[in-house]
């Protein structure tokens, strides 16, 4: 079962995530901020990060920067109403980058896929 940190100051979107992604089988663990999402990526291990953009206290893409530098290897999903920081240089460290809606489909088919990219990155790779 993957882990996924959602960081996100919005509850209803926290709480929204979780259920969601907990009915497709991930185990969810959510973060109001950058600082509890800094806390819990010290305390435990997660294949992936849905990381807003606009958070209270700290850019999302300041984190990003800070979460590329410690754990390079743990991909992030960036999750933004704004579809303008795509062209954001600071946003092309992410892995994926999704605009917010209701309808979670897209959402859902990025971690898979970067899930996906990830599970074939850290496959061992056979002798020659």
């Amino acid at each position: 079962m993957s882990r996924i940190l959602v960081v996100d100051d919005e509850s209803s979107i926290r709480l929204l995530y979780s259920h969601e992604l907990s009915d497709e089988g991930y185990e969810v663990i959510t973060a109001a901020g950058a600082e509890e999402a800094v806390e819990k990526l010290r305390k435990d291990d997660f294949d992936l990060i849905l990381l807003d953009i606009k958070l209270k206290n700290e850019s999302g893409l300041d984190l990003l920067q800070r979460i590329v530098k410690e754990r390079h290897n743990l991909p992030v999903i960036l999750c933004t109403a704004f579809s303008c920081y795509k062209d954001d240089f600071s946003a092309w460290l992410a892995d994926g980058y999704v605009v917010k809606s209701s309808d979670l489909k897209e959402l859902k088919q990025e971690i898979r896929r970067v899930l996906d990219k990830k599970s074939l990155r850290n496959a061992p790779r056979p002798r020659v």
